[in-house]
């Protein structure tokens, strides 16, 4: 696939019509969640709210420019290296959803368990609300290195475009899911990704750590091991909270204790597990 048919997708394609109205709704309740919460006068940090929201303007902004061209640029030289192209149609839409969302089970999985990756998806955790403008709150230096996950989907054959909007509908659908106001959902808590299952997994409590990293369906986590039910009161944020509303702080805390734990090392080999180790690795 060449540069230039890729950007034509991404212009003219009409599952991108579908992405932009699907992004609306996803802000409409947000924004219908708010005045509930407003109305019923339901506890919430609003400075986190504020926080969450500047988050994803800053995000919009960086996506718009910078980095949201970055996976575009990187991709599509993968692609030359596949051995045939998947074409575009419903049933292969379908296949590369799925394919994305066993894709994004890893990336999540992976971005829990290695200190560098958890330095910007901490920024999801690190708030001890549970709402849905939690769902905005994502790093704004993820878009650097995301792109990566996808290169088996691409050398497989799937193309860029497929591979890039499979992810971002992956992640789209999770808006909904970040609230308190939906309880459990019966069988469906084991099977898609719910706003129950979910609840457990931006958990603090011991039990519930590293659970539940599906996005769309909870299968996955079923077959590996690390699915969890919700089966007691969940206390969100982070195992140890950063206390701050500040959204540059929010974005970069977790690499500045990287950096002073990489200070107190005596050698490059515990610097190095230190920033690619294991989350509680200590020399």
């Amino acid at each position: 696939m060449s540069f230039a048919k890729l950007i034509s997708l991404f212009e003219e394609a009409q599952i991108m019509t579908f992405i932009g109205y699907f992004f609306l709704f996803n802000l409409g309740i947000i924004i219908l969640e708010i005045l509930v919460d407003v109305f019923t006068l339901k506890k919430r940090r609003w400075k986190d709210t504020i926080a969450n929201i500047s988050i994803f303007i800053i995000n919009q902004l960086l996506e718009k420019t910078i980095i949201g061209t970055i996976g575009v640029v990187c991709l599509v030289p993968v692609s030359w290296l596949s051995f045939f192209e998947i074409p575009l149609h419903i049933y292969t839409w379908i296949l590369a959803f799925f394919v994305a969302d066993f894709t994004y089970y890893w990336m999540h999985r992976l971005e829990h368990e290695h200190r560098i990756l958890w330095a910007s998806h901490s920024v999801h955790h690190s708030s001890e609300d549970y709402n849905l403008t939690i769902s905005l709150r994502l790093s704004i230096v993820e878009g650097l290195f995301e792109w990566l996950f996808l290169i088996p989907m691409v050398l497989v054959g799937f193309s860029p475009f497929q591979a890039i909007v499979g992810l971002v509908l992956v992640a789209q659908f999770q808006t909904w899911i970040h609230t308190e106001r939906i309880g459990k959902l019966g069988w469906l808590d084991g099977i898609f990704n719910t706003p129950s299952i979910h609840r457990v997994h931006h958990g603090s409590n011991n039990k519930y750590l590293d659970k539940n990293y599906g996005g769309f369906l909870i299968i996955w986590d079923r077959l590996f091991g690390t699915y969890q039910k919700e089966e007691e009161p969940v206390v969100y944020g982070l195992t140890k909270n950063i206390n701050t509303n500040n959204p540059i702080k929010i974005n970069f805390i977790e690499y500045k204790h990287i950096l002073e734990d990489v200070k107190r090392c005596k050698t490059l080999k515990d610097k190095l597990r230190i920033v690619f180790g294991s989350l509680i690795w200590k020399p």
